[in-house]
């Protein structure tokens, strides 16, 4: 069973939600401001957090940041407000997706299903750590390492490796990518998934000529684990 974390201050829609999800068979926590939320995620980690914008003592966007230091948890965004530069915004800083408010709690329930998915385990992956020759992908820490060196990542870079590494070999278009990673709402430009690959590929350096994430061209990316 699958634990959400709802965090919203308005009791009505915090309930509503609860309601919704808790018929759908989830587990449900909730926090009503930014800091029980924060305290709620780092002692029972959740599958999935739900996140008001506009919360007290610390809004939204922050407890996205700081969760996202830590945790690949993926967390769905929900606000009144609309403005393309909220929904860049938090996606910029790892929101798995934005829903606005008002919302069908039908379709929210749907989106967080599709979420989940995206999170679970892949096929093709086996268990929650893949490891080629000398890189190793933990998800369930949110690490890489190269020759036990931990190399930093954002959470956005490791979630574009794992979701490559689990399908090595298969090539990936920017919008297949864009979908995958980003989600279907992503407003962003799609050339977003060239500087992810190179800055991932920057840091992947550390293990001599192996090329990990390689470019096809006029199709997109693929995983190789290298000779």
């Amino acid at each position: 069973m699958s634990t959400i974390l709802v965090v919203e201050d308005e009791e009505s829609v915090r309930e509503l939600v609860r309601m919704y999800l808790e018929n759908e068979g989830f587990r449900v926590e909730t926090a009503s401001d930014g800091e029980e939320a924060l305290n709620k995620a780092r002692i029972d980690p959740p599958d999935l957090i739900i996140l008001d914008i506009m919360l007290p003592k610390f809004d939204g966007w922050t407890v996205c940041k700081e969760v996202k230091k830590t945790s690949n948890v993926p967390i769905i965004m929900l606000s009144a407000r609309t403005e393309e530069f909220d929904r860049v915004l938090g996606l910029e800083l790892g929101a798995d997706d934005y829903i606005p408010k008002p919302f069908s709690p039908r379709e929210m329930v749907a989106r967080v299903r599709a979420v989940l998915r995206r999170a679970g385990a892949s096929p093709g992956a086996s268990g929650r750590v893949l490891t080629y020759r000398n890189l190793t992908i933990d998800r369930d820490a949110n690490r890489v390492t190269i020759k036990d060196k931990e190399i930093p990542v954002t959470p956005k870079e490791f979630d574009l490796l794992w979701f490559l590494a689990c399908h090595p070999g298969r090539v990936y278009s920017r919008e297949q990518l864009i979908a995958e990673v980003w989600g279907y709402d992503y407003m962003g430009d799609a050339r977003t998934v060239d500087t992810h690959v190179k800055r991932l590929r920057e840091k992947l350096h550390a293990d001599g000529d192996v090329t990990y994430i390689k470019t096809v061209w006029g199709r997109g990316y693929k995983f190789e684990a290298g000779e």
